[in-house]
Formats: C-alpha cells, sequence, structure tokens
C-alpha cells in the first residue's frame, strides 16, 4: 500500500478561520477526511506544527513514505532547516503545496527555499493542490 506523509506548517491549524478570502473556509481536517474517501487505497498520514523542530522530526519519520507532501506555510520563506531535513530523504516524490499562490502575493512569499528539495510545487489552487500532490504521487509510482 502507497503512504504519503502530508505535513503542514505555522498557522495552517487555523484554515477554515483564518483570512478565508484566501484560505478558504474549510478545516484541513475536514478537507483531510474526505481526501481519505477519495483514496481509500492510499495510507495518507497528516501531521500539523507550529514548531519548527517538530516539522524537521516529522519529516525524518517519514523516511519510509512512499511520498510527502508539504506546505511548510511561513517556514516556506525561511527555513533552511526543513529543507535540509527534506534532502535527508530518501522519499523519491516530495511536493510542495500552497494553498494561495504566493508568487500574486507579498515581495517576500515569492522565495520558496523549500521548493529547493522537492520534486515540483503547486501553488494557488486551494486545498485542490494537495489532490494534485497525492494524484502526481500516484501517478509516479506507477512509471
Amino acid at each position: 500500500m502507497i503512504k504519503i506523509q502530508i505535513i503542514n506548517g505555522v498557522n495552517l491549524n487555523l484554515l477554515g478561520e483564518r483570512e478565508p478570502a484566501i484560505y478558504g473556509n474549510i478545516s484541513f481536517e475536514s478537507f483531510f477526511e474526505d481526501l481519505k474517501l477519495q483514496y481509500p487505497s492510499v495510507q495518507l498520514f497528516y501531521f500539523q506544527s507550529n514548531n519548527e523542530a517538530e516539522i524537521i522530526e516529522k519529516i525524518h519519520q517519514s523516511r519510509h513514505c512512499d511520498g510527502l507532501i508539504i506546505n511548510g506555510g511561513a517556514f516556506t520563506h525561511t527555513s533552511i532547516a526543513i529543507v535540509d531535513a527534506l534532502r535527508t530523504l530518501a522519499v523519491p516524490h516530495i511536493v510542495e503545496v500552497h494553498i494561495s499562490n504566493i508568487f500574486n502575493r507579498e515581495y517576500f512569499r515569492k522565495k520558496s527555499y523549500i521548493a529547493q528539495a522537492c520534486k515540483g510545487s503547486i501553488c494557488g489552487l486551494g486545498l485542490d493542490g494537495y489532490r494534485l500532490a497525492v494524484e502526481h504521487i500516484l501517478h509516479s509510482k506507477q512509471d
């Protein structure tokens, strides 16, 4: 069975409440339950933390997964430590996801350090970006 770890970073615990014009009004937990129903043959795991060290630990623990989807939140633009942790993985498919279009926002959000350690990035498609990342990982596993 394919295992995919989803990691959300800082402030993403407030999805559904925080800036709904940018991030929508659905909590990630609610979205995640629907995502699991869409992919019953995939083991999907979810972790969120506002603590950089906890995110790094979860990345280290994810080394046996087939894919990893990460939305670092603001850590995307600041954390070389998370990039270094991602680079330690032998996970073949790491996909960066952002709910908003980071290139259409403030200047400081346009730079993603995390992208350097990922196979690809999806941004600006709302929560559907996570589903697209799962699809990519599944199709890449078949190749």
